[in-house]
C-alpha cells in the first residue's frame, strides 16, 4: 500500500464523475460480501455484544472441548457441532481476522482522505470569507463584496453568543 499522499488535481473531474467513481468502488466492495465463505451480518444494532463472550474463548478452550467431545459421548448431544466442522471455523476465524483489520484500516485511511478534501476546501473557503470581509470594508469595495460576505456569513451559519451581563456584586446577607 502506498504511503505517499496525492496531490489534489488542479483540474478536478466533474462532480458525477467523483460520484460514479466512489459508487463504483462501493459496488466492489459489496461484491466482496460474496466473496467471504460463511458471511453473516448482524441481525439488529447490538448484535455482536451477545457474540462477543463466547467468541472470545481461546482456540484451545475449543480444541479441548472437541476432544472431550470426540472421545466422550456423553457429552455429545442434539445441537452439538462436528470437532471437525468446529475446527473448520476457528480456521475461518483466524484466516479472515486479518481481513477485517485490513477493511478496518481502509476505512480510516478513506475517512482521513475525506476529512483532508474537506479540510483543503473549507480553509481555502474561510481564507476567502476573511478577504472578503476585509475587503469589504474599504469604501469603494464595499457596495459590491457586501452581498457576498452577508451571503457568506449566512452560509458559515455560526454566530457569536451574546456577552452575558455581569451580574453587580450583592452584598452578603447576615444570617441572624
Amino acid at each position: 500500500m502506498a504511503t505517499e499522499n496525492k496531490a489534489i488535481q488542479a483540474v478536478p473531474p466533474e462532480a458525477s464523475a467523483r460520484a460514479a467513481a466512489a459508487q463504483t468502488i462501493i459496488a466492489k466492495v459489496r461484491a466482496l460480501r460474496d466473496e467471504v465463505p460463511d458471511f453473516t451480518s448482524a441481525a439488529f444494532v447490538g448484535d455482536g455484544r451477545l457474540l462477543a463472550a463466547a467468541a472470545s474463548v481461546s482456540p484451545g478452550f475449543v480444541e479441548r472441548t472437541n476432544v472431550a467431545i470426540a472421545n466422550i459421548p456423553l457429552l455429545g448431544r442434539e445441537a452439538v457441532l462436528d470437532p471437525a466442522v468446529s475446527r473448520d471455523l476457528m480456521t475461518f476465524a483466524d484466516a479472515f481476522a486479518p481481513l477485517a483489520d485490513e477493511l478496518d484500516a481502509l476505512a480510516l485511511y478513506v475517512r482521513h482522505s475525506v476529512a483532508s478534501a474537506r479540510h483543503k476546501a473549507g480553509s481555502d473557503a474561510l481564507t476567502t470569507y476573511a478577504l472578503a470581509q476585509r475587503l469589504a470594508k474599504r469604501s469603494e469595495l464595499a457596495a459590491e463584496l457586501a452581498p457576498h460576505v452577508r451571503d457568506m456569513r449566512q452560509a458559515l451559519g455560526r454566530r457569536r453568543k451574546a456577552k452575558q451581563p455581569v451580574p453587580a456584586d450583592t452584598p452578603p446577607t447576615s444570617s441572624p
